[in-house]
This record gives C-alpha cells, sequence and structure tokens, in this order.
C-alpha cells in the first residue's frame, strides 16, 4: 500500500494522544478522590488541556510549513514521553494540570501536522473523508484502551493511594515507540514547504482573512459546538457514573469506555457510509436521533438511586444506554473537517487545521467547565440535559455549512 507507513504511523501518534488527551475525565475523578478537590475546581484540568492545544495552535498553525509536520510531530511526542515518565514521581493536583498544559501542547502539533499529512498522501476527495473517519475512529479506539488501562491501575479498595500514576510509565514507553515509527517513516513534504516564502506577520494576516469567509466562519461554529458537545460527556461521564449511579471507581472508568466504543464504532461506519450516503443528511439524522437518546436515557439514572453496583452484571440499565450517544455524534467531526479541508488547497491546510484546533479546543474547555458547574450545583442529570441545547445550535450551523459548502 502506498505511503503505509507515514500512514500507520499518523494511527499510533493519534492513539497515543487519544489515551493521554481523553484521560481527563478519569483524571478529573482520581484528583476529588486524591487531593480533595470540588467538581468546580477540577473541571479546570480541560481549560488547561485544551486552551494549551489553542495557544501553541495559534501561534504555530501558520508557521508549522516551516518546521515541517514530520519534524513537529517528532517534536511533540519526545516532549510528551518525557512528561509521561516525570509524572508518577510528582503527585499532586498542580502536576496533573502541568501535565494536561504539555499534553495539550504536544496534541496541538501533533492534531496541525496529521490533518495537513492526510492531504498529501490522499489522492481525491472521497479518499480524503474516508482515511479522516478511520484515523478519527482509531482515535476513539485510543480512548476506550484508556478507560481499561487507568481502571487497571486503580485501587478501589484505598481510592485515596496514587499507585495509578504508575500507569504513565507505560504510556511513555508507547509514546517512545511512536517516535522511532515516525523517525523511521519518509514523508514528502516539497509541495508545501515550496510555499512557505512569507513572512510570519503576513502568515497571520492569511489565517484570520481564511477565518472570516463565510464558509470558514460557520464551519468554525459547528466545530466549536460539537465538540462542547463531545468533550462536556466524555470528561464527566465518569464522574456521572460515580456520583449519580453509585458505581465503584475503576468500574466507572471502566464503563465510560461505552462512550469511546460506541464513537470508534460510529466513526469507522462513517468511513464507509459517507462513500456513498449525502454527508448533510447522515449528520443531521445521527443528531436527532442523539438528542432522543438524551431524553430517553437520562431518566433512567433516576431508577439507579440506592442500588449497589459490584460489576458490569448489576450495573444499571442507564450507564450502557447513555453512552451510546457515541454512535451518532461520531460521524459529524471527522466529516466536516474532511469538507472544509477538501475545499481548500493543500497548500491552506496547515492553516485551516491550526483553526480547527483553535475552535475545537475553545469548544472542549467551555463545555467540560459549563458542564462541571452545573454538576456541581444541579446534579449529573441535569448537566447531561444541557446537551441538548448545542445539539439544537449544531443542526442548525450544518444547515448553513452545507448551503455554503455547495456554493464552495
Amino acid at each position: 500500500m502506498k505511503n503505509w507507513q507515514i500512514k500507520a504511523s499518523l494511527f499510533l501518534n493519534y492513539f497515543v494522544f487519544a489515551i493521554l488527551l481523553n484521560s481527563v475525565g478519569t483524571v478529573i475523578l482520581q484528583v476529588q478522590n486524591n487531593y480533595g478537590v470540588t467538581e468546580g475546581a477540577a473541571s479546570v484540568l480541560e481549560a488547561f488541556k485544551d486552551l494549551s492545544i489553542a495557544v501553541v495552535s495559534f501561534l504555530v498553525s501558520s508557521y508549522i510549513t516551516r518546521i515541517g509536520y514530520k519534524r513537529a510531530m517528532l517534536i511533540a511526542l519526545g516532549f510528551v514521553t518525557l512528561v509521561c515518565f516525570m509524572m508518577p514521581v510528582s503527585p499532586g493536583f498542580w502536576a496533573a494540570k502541568l501535565l494536561f498544559a504539555a499534553v495539550g501542547s504536544g496534541f496541538a502539533l501533533i492534531k496541525m501536522s496529521v490533518y495537513s499529512t492526510i492531504g498529501l498522501v490522499t489522492s481525491d476527495k472521497k479518499e480524503h473523508i474516508s482515511l479522516m473517519s478511520f484515523i478519527e475512529s482509531f482515535f476513539m479506539v485510543g480512548i476506550l484502551t484508556g478507560y481499561f488501562v487507568f481502571s487497571y491501575f486503580v485501587d478501589d479498595n484505598n481510592p485515596q493511594s496514587t499507585e495509578w500514576l504508575k500507569v504513565y510509565y507505560l504510556l511513555g514507553t508507547i509514546s517512545l515507540a511512536a517516535f522511532v515509527l515516525l523517525l523511521s517513516a519518509k514523508l514528502d513534504e516539497s509541495s508545501v514547504r515550496n510555499q512557505a516564502n512569507d513572512s510570519m506577520v503576513q502568515d497571520f494576516g492569511k489565517m484570520f482573512q481564511l477565518m472570516v469567509t463565510p464558509l470558514v466562519l460557520v464551519f468554525v461554529l459547528c466545530a466549536f459546538f460539537y465538540v462542547l458537545i463531545e468533550q462536556s460527556i466524555m470528561s464527566w461521564l465518569p464522574t456521572f457514573n460515580s456520583k449519580v449511579l453509585q458505581l465503584p471507581t475503576a468500574l466507572s472508568i471502566e464503563m465510560a469506555s461505552i462512550l469511546a466504543g460506541a464513537t470508534a464504532l460510529g466513526r469507522f461506519l462513517a468511513g464507509i457510509v459517507m462513500k456513498k450516503l449525502n454527508w448533510h443528511v447522515v449528520l443531521t439524522g445521527c443528531l436527532l436521533l442523539a438528542a432522543v437518546l438524551v431524553v430517553i436515557a437520562i431518566p433512567l439514572a433516576k431508577g439507579a438511586e440506592g442500588r449497589v453496583v459490584t460489576g458490569w452484571g448489576d450495573a444499571p440499565l442507564g450507564a450502557f444506554v447513555f453512552p451510546l450517544i457515541g454512535l451518532f455524534l461520531a460521524p459529524v467531526y471527522p466529516a466536516i473537517n474532511s469538507l472544509i479541508l477538501s475545499a481548500l488547497p493543500v497548500q491552506k491546510h496547515g492553516l485551516m487545521s491550526g483553526l480547527i484546533i483553535i475552535f475545537s479546543a475553545l469548544g472542549g474547555t467551555t463545555g467540560s467547565i459549563i458542564t462541571g458547574n452545573i454538576f456541581g450545583k444541579f446534579g449529573g442529570q441535569t448537566a447531561f440535559y444541557f446537551s441538548l441545547v448545542p445539539i439544537g445550535i449544531l443542526l442548525t450551523g450544518l444547515y448553513f455549512f452545507k448551503k455554503l459548502q455547495a456554493k464552495a
């Protein structure tokens, strides 16, 4: 297969960062157990992750072609490998903040490079959207794996134990393996490096000019609200399982994996379905089904109150049903990202990838902080009902995106 080694590297890079980035929900739960912080205080971990992504993306997106996509990914992997090996010897809430700031910064480089590299190793729009969906589905496989990996290191009999931090030795080793694979892969970046002749001021000007075009403006609105929905659910699902459904800590983390598994399946299927069906029909149908699932699933949590749960076999129905929302939300993000990138020349993919990452990060931070504060004041059921509002906004945004994308 053409470009197989660099494609395999893209998958593994995304896999590593999927585990690290989306462990924020697990770590939010653990810092409440270990360090006694409140829900509102714990929610800032999402901000350390996402704001570092946004800042680095803003500063580097116009310069990424000069650094080189492969070199940027190597820098990110090397940096994160070091931070992972440092984490177990530096326990504390401050260390968790530092970890997510470092991981967020590295992911900004990885995501810009991966998104831009897809345009270099695919030959047409259909291949582009298919590879994008498969890579994003593998990202969810990484998240799914992460839940089980972290739960293995959690001690339910001693919630205050920091032995779970040893998981970062394993994650550092995987990151190091990804570094070695990428180092040996070949990537021809000449078609974009030849265009990197403008000054940084000119590059920033081009990014802002790109952002204010109607198509891109509506797109970033859609990306913002999609990630707001996804992260508000993903980051707080372990806490919802623990505090609302009364599951043991390790089981709360494990059962959150249903969301990741459903999302991975949804994106894998989207990689097949999007080749045959109209993207707007598929995404609209998926969002409507997601809204219906919220209305059906959240009330099931009320029936779980007071139950003693020891394992998957006696877990309440709500713990299985609500995470299936990932199946319906899954196709949205890779599809709209692929559509906007496919509408632009490859020379602009670096700038556009930067905008995608910036507004995705801002959406993730906003969603997690809002959900965390609603969770603390009004309870987990109200917090998850909140997702119906951005789902409605996203449906409206996709309608206008379709109109503008057809014209473009």
